[in-house]
């Protein structure tokens, strides 16, 4: 039976967003699925379920190819948020086959493991730069320092946007995720809508730019691919584009900074690695699963469904807590401690189903060419100030990592 979740789940308090964990053990005490009112949604904290129910059709991350708002029972959102809308609503992450699968099949041509592998000399020569900069420095804050550089010049490369533009993209990515929060605040949404018209803008002339003078990136592959037959509209361009860049360093900048503050605050867990710099593709896993960088994900009820003898009606909204699945003891032994050596890991910090993250392997270089790189030039890295969590709960991660070399 659903038991209410208020008393312990409270997403917009800020000890509860700074070490949700323990709030998540009572909740997958309380039950399998659970009712939140504040948010109108089903908490589900198990991992048996969390990855059975990303793999179930009869959930979506849209109804809009089924429903109207109306049928569904759901109040359309605001006119003045219709251009974060167009833009969200277009990308895969929030699209139901067919159009999911013709979009992800384009996009899946440049995350294959030959065009990835391709990437891995640009991705660690790039990390060892940005670290050697670092050291030089005798420190400084590990996340605009190192995390996010990494990921946003790699993406960005991917896409085929200048050097010079790409100092817009991070701001732009940071501001549409505000609306990625539970019941974000009007001044979120106002600065969520203004991001998604300048980004979709900017991506409208680069697109034009690129149907004069294509190039060998991702852009000018999606109008090549579009032209040869594989309809692709310029809107579902913008949107793929987008949701590349935001979900192509999001997770990765925030499993880092996140990663390196688990390590500090774990020093023999730290100390092994400096000792055998082999547990760092080990060490990757672990951290993403330890401290997850995405804490929860919305899928539609499209029929009603059941779980552990609670009918889950159709028009309801599952939010499943992968940072909850993740320290799931009937899944993980010892859940709440930090093991670099754990073997046994499926964590779901990457997602499941039709929705799994198919820039996995390269955010998986990129999270080893910084910790490499990290490891082999700065020996002696160490927190220099206690860091600072964001307020957000949904995409967990940190102001700032201040860091310094003894």
């Amino acid at each position: 039976m659903a038991a209410a979740a208020d008393l312990v789940f409270d997403p917009w308090d800020p000890a509860f967003v700074a070490d949700p964990y323990p709030a998540y053990a009572e909740l997958r005490a309380r039950g399998r699925v659970i009712r939140y009112e504040p948010t109108d949604q089903w908490l589900v904290p198990h991992h048996a379920d969390v990855s059975a129910l990303l793999r179930d059709r009869r959930l979506g991350r849209t109804y809009r190819h089924r429903f109207t708002h109306e049928e569904f029972g759901r109040t359309p959102p605001p006119p003045e948020h219709e251009p974060f809308h167009t833009l969200n609503d277009h990308g895969m992450l929030d699209l139901e086959p067919p159009d999911h699968t013709r979009i992800r099949r384009l996009v899946s041509k440049a995350f294959t493991p030959r065009t990835v592998e391709r990437l891995r000399p640009y991705v660690h020569g790039l990390a060892h730069e940005l670290v050697a900069a670092l050291v030089r420095e005798g420190g400084g804050d590990l996340l605009s320092d190192v995390a996010e550089p990494l990921p946003v010049a790699v993406i960005a490369e991917m896409l085929g946007v200048p050097e010079a533009d790409r100092a817009l993209l991070r701001p732009w990515s940071a501001d549409i995720c505000g609306m990625y929060e539970l019941n974000p605040s009007p001044e979120s949404a106002a600065r969520a809508v203004r991001a998604s018209v300048e980004f979709s803008d900017y991506l409208r002339e680069l697109i034009a730019a690129r149907r004069k003078e294509p190039g060998e990136d991702l852009i000018s592959g999606l109008i090549a691919a579009h032209d040869e037959g594989d309809r692709l509209t310029e809107q579902e361009m913008i949107s793929t584009a987008v949701l590349l860049l935001d979900a192509g360093h999001e997770a990765t900048v925030n499993a880092t900074v996140n990663g390196w503050w688990a390590l500090f605050r774990n020093p023999a867990q730290l100390a092994a690695l400096r000792a055998d710099h082999s547990l760092v593709p080990s060490a990757i896993e672990e951290l993403m699963r330890y401290d997850t960088p995405l804490q929860l994900f919305e899928r539609w009820v499209l029929d009603d469904i059941e779980i552990d003898g609670t009918t889950v009606p159709r028009g309801a909204e599952i939010a499943m807590l992968f940072g909850s699945a993740n320290h799931d003891p009937a899944v993980f032994t010892g859940p709440d401690r930090l093991d670099l050596t754990r073997e046994d890991n499926p964590h779901i910090s990457f997602s499941a189903g039709i929705h799994y993250c198919t820039g996995a392997p390269l955010a998986r270089i990129e999270l080893a060419a910084s910790m490499t790189a990290l490891l082999q030039q700065a020996p002696t890295l160490a927190l220099a100030s206690e860091p600072k969590r964001k307020p957000n709960f949904v995409i967990r991660g940190l102001e700032r990592l201040d860091v310094e070399l003894r």
